[in-house]
C-alpha cells in the first residue's frame, strides 16, 4: 500500500526524478515523459467522468484509469518483471472485449468524425489522442537500443487498443454515433 506523508521531497529541484527501481534521471527522460503523459491520459478521462459518463461506462473508465496507474508503474520501473508490477495480456483482453461490445450497438462510419458532440464524448475524444501521445512515447522509448528490452511490449498494446476504445465510447456518448460529427472533405473549397 502507498502512504505519502509528505507531497514534497526537494529531491526534484535540480531537474532530476527517481524511477521506481531507485535510479536518478532528468525530468525531461523518454521514460518519464511516457508516464507522464500516461498520467495525463488519466487527468482528462476523469474530466470526461467529471462531464457526466453513465453507468456502466463511469465504472469501466474508471477501472481504466486504475490499470493507467499500474501502466504507469510497470513504465517506471525499468527491466525484468520479477516481482514488480506488469501488465499482462489480459488488461489488453478485457479492453476487446469492451470495444466488440460498444462497438456493436454503433451506427457503422460513413466518414471520418470530427471530435466533438457531448462534453463526455468530446473529453474522449481528447483522450484518445493523448493515448495515441503516450503510445509514440513508449515506443520511442523501445526505439532505443538501450531500453527496448527495459520496456514491457504489453505496454504498447494496451495503449494501442485503449485508444480504439476511446474512439468507440466517443462515439456511444454521441448517441451511439447518431449525434456524431462527420467530416466534410472539401467543405470550404
Amino acid at each position: 500500500m502507498v502512504r505519502l506523508d509528505r507531497i514534497y521531497t526537494r529531491g526534484g529541484d535540480e531537474g532530476e526524478t527517481s524511477l521506481g527501481d531507485g535510479t536518478r534521471v532528468p525530468k525531461h527522460h523518454p521514460r518519464v515523459a511516457a508516464f507522464g503523459t500516461v498520467d495525463e491520459l488519466s487527468a482528462v478521462i476523469g474530466l470526461a467522468i467529471a462531464h457526466g459518463v453513465p453507468e456502466p461506462l463511469r465504472s469501466e473508465l474508471q477501472a481504466i484509469q486504475n490499470d493507467l496507474f499500474d501502466v504507469g508503474a510497470d513504465l517506471c520501473v525499468p527491466g525484468e518483471a520479477g516481482a514488480r508490477l506488469r501488465l499482462t495480456p489480459k488488461y489488453t483482453k478485457r479492453l476487446e472485449e469492451l470495444i466488440d461490445r460498444e462497438n456493436a450497438a454503433l451506427a457503422p462510419l460513413a466518414s471520418f468524425i470530427l471530435p466533438g458532440g457531448t462534453p463526455p464524448s468530446a473529453w474522449l475524444h481528447l483522450a484518445r489522442n493523448v493515448c495515441r501521445r503516450a503510445e509514440r512515447l513508449v515506443t520511442e522509448l523501445r526505439a532505443d537500443p538501450a531500453e527496448k528490452e527495459r520496456v514491457n511490449l504489453e505496454v504498447v498494446k494496451y495503449l494501442n487498443r485503449l485508444s480504439d476504445l476511446l474512439f468507440v465510447l466517443g462515439r456511444a456518448l454521441n448517441d451511439h454515433g447518431r449525434g456524431d460529427l462527420l467530416w466534410v472533405p472539401g467543405q470550404q473549397g
